[in-house]
């Protein structure tokens, strides 16, 4: 059909319901991020030849399991983003400090593209057998979770921003592991999740900064039973069981920090060394909260028992609203060594409520029956007389029998 010079081309319905304008099956769009994935520092270069330009195919897998992304499989950990921080730890102030400096290539989680992220600190128990290590629970007490300042629209976050764990011992160095969480924040609906990266404290060592540049990675998932086979479905109810006891055991409720100094005085006779028990309540960190508004309003109190004429009850003063108190109080118990020798230091930490019962929130107990830093640190009061001997102690939910809400 010809058309001459200046005419419009008309064209009947018939003819254009005639044309077939789409043969063949329809086949999806391909995502332009297929053809240019983000790669892991780690990962090697890919090919330069022109087949990998094309997004990379994964084979269908055997028995209806999901289909996994190529971008996912492959470069999923550089998908996610990185993060840089330092971490230094003064063994003289029991303190970790944690410097979070900045993420780069953060996963868009808003409609924008972009991310509102913030970083979660939190210090997790380690046990005693490695494999355990990724499916152990972090500590209830929501206190020692430390939080970052939220950047607002950016997938590449600065921050320069230093948080501060008080009360970590040495030995909570070589057992622990502190998580770093990137999360998205959302004002309507919850906060979502980003990346995570794990540190063994033991890397750390004392007075020595160190830097850490690192992928960030997604939470690893807890086993499933009807994945597994009968050897691993057992070690799975085992570690089920194991958090259950723990979350109900012996939870960690905070940390105190406590002196003692036995000052000696004259003979007392027959070769007995007498004098006075000075204990000092210093401060106490991360303590858990026990009121609505997120904090407590804590005081410590004190026993030397057994104590039959029930005399030997000291309390501090109550701090308002918070969960890091200074207290700086020092009592003291007449007392001669050989005595001391026998006796139990009952110290707790309760919260403070107005008509009503107060709320307790931890103790420790020092004697020469005690286990780890609390009987190091009474070993030391007996040993050293006349030093004052500082140590800090968790807190546990150990309610002693004796001990009253008062």
């Amino acid at each position: 059909m010809t058309v001459q010079r200046g005419k419009k081309l008309s064209i009947s319905i018939q003819e254009h319901m005639a044309i077939d304008v789409c043969p063949g099956p329809i086949r999806p769009i391909r995502q332009i991020s297929a053809y240019f994935p983000r790669l892991s520092p780690t990962s090697p270069n890919p090919s330069s030849s022109p087949v990998a330009l094309s997004p990379p195919t994964v084979a269908a897998p055997v028995g209806g399991a999901n289909l996994l992304s190529p971008l996912r499989t492959q470069w999923g950990r550089a998908a996610l983003g990185t993060l840089e921080f330092e971490l230094r730890y003064d063994m003289s102030c029991s303190e970790l400090h944690c410097t979070v400096l900045r993420a780069k290539g953060l996963k868009p989680m808003d409609f924008n593209g972009l991310a509102d992220p913030y970083v979660k600190l939190l210090v997790l128990h380690v046990p005693a057998c490695p494999s355990m290590s990724l499916h152990v629970p972090p500590c209830p007490c929501m206190s020692l979770h430390l939080k970052t300042k939220t950047i607002r629209n950016t997938l590449n976050p600065f921050w320069n921003e230093t948080l501060t764990y008080s009360g970590i011992t040495e030995e909570d160095m070589h057992r622990k592991t502190l998580r770093l969480t990137v999360c998205d924040e959302d004002k309507l609906t919850h906060n979502e999740l980003i990346g995570e990266s794990r540190v063994p404290l033991k890397r750390v060592k004392p007075h020595q900064s160190k830097h850490f540049h690192t992928c960030l990675e997604h939470p690893p998932p807890l086993p499933s039973p009807t994945a597994m086979g009968e050897a691993l479905r057992g070690i799975s109810c085992y570690l089920r069981e194991w958090e259950k006891e723990q979350l109900h055991s012996l939870e960690e409720r905070g940390r105190l920090l406590l002196s003692l100094q036995f000052l000696p005085s004259a003979d007392g006779g027959e070769g007995r060394l007498s004098g006075a028990l000075c204990v000092g309540v210093r401060r106490c960190a991360h303590l858990a909260a026990m009121d609505v508004n997120g904090f407590s309003d804590p005081y410590v109190k004190i026993y030397l028992k057994p104590d039959m004429q029930k005399k030997s009850k000291h309390k501090t003063a109550v701090m308002k609203k918070t969960l890091n108190p200074e207290f700086n109080q020092e009592f003291s118990y007449d007392v001669s060594l050989s005595e001391l020798a026998k006796k139990t230091l009952e110290v707790t930490v309760w919260d403070h409520d107005l008509g009503r019962s107060n709320d307790f929130i931890g103790g420790v107990f020092l004697s020469c029956s005690s286990q780890g830093d609390a009987l190091r640190h009474w070993m030391d009061c007996l040993k050293n007389k006349g030093q004052r001997v500082e140590r800090w102690h968790i807190l546990t939910n150990e309610l002693p029998r004796s001990s009253s809400h008062d």
